[in-house]
């Protein structure tokens, strides 16, 4: 078994590096806000998802969020990280439809509230991205 991060690697900066390809600018200033209160949960925020997780190679950054969408709708309590994401899913190449579907097909699998909440989160971020509703 190969590991993606071998012994000796810096996690730190291959977090950073990751979390800059998924959430751009925004990413960065979310970790830097929350390591001036939080310092050790800020560097673990990025060491684990981002330097262990998200650098993995079996799926790419596009699956990983339309993922990370649907968790997050499914779980229902993490607006604030699904907005952080559907963003992230855009900045990566997720099409608009791609996202609307995958928040839809929680309805199956958590509940027409939670798919509820998950698309009134895809309205605001796509209305701060210019992305009309309905889409074509």
């Amino acid at each position: 078994m190969e590991l993606e991060n071998p012994p000796g690697t810096d996690r730190y900066q291959a977090g950073l590096d990751c979390l800059q390809r998924v959430d751009g600018p925004q990413g960065l200033a979310v970790v830097e806000s929350l390591a001036r209160s939080f310092p050790d949960f800020a560097r673990y925020l990025v060491e684990f998802p981002f330097g262990d997780i998200y650098a993995r190679h079996q799926l790419g950054l596009r699956e990983r969020e339309i993922a990370t969408v649907a968790a997050l709708t499914a779980l229902g309590t993490a607006v604030p990280q699904l907005k952080v994401h559907v963003h992230a899913a855009l900045h990566v190449g997720c099409d608009p439809a791609e996202i609307v579907e995958a928040v839809m097909q929680m309805a199956v699998y958590a509940g027409f509230p939670a798919a509820l909440n998950g698309l009134a989160v895809v309205r605001e971020v796509f209305a701060a991205q210019g992305i009309a509703l309905p889409l074509a």
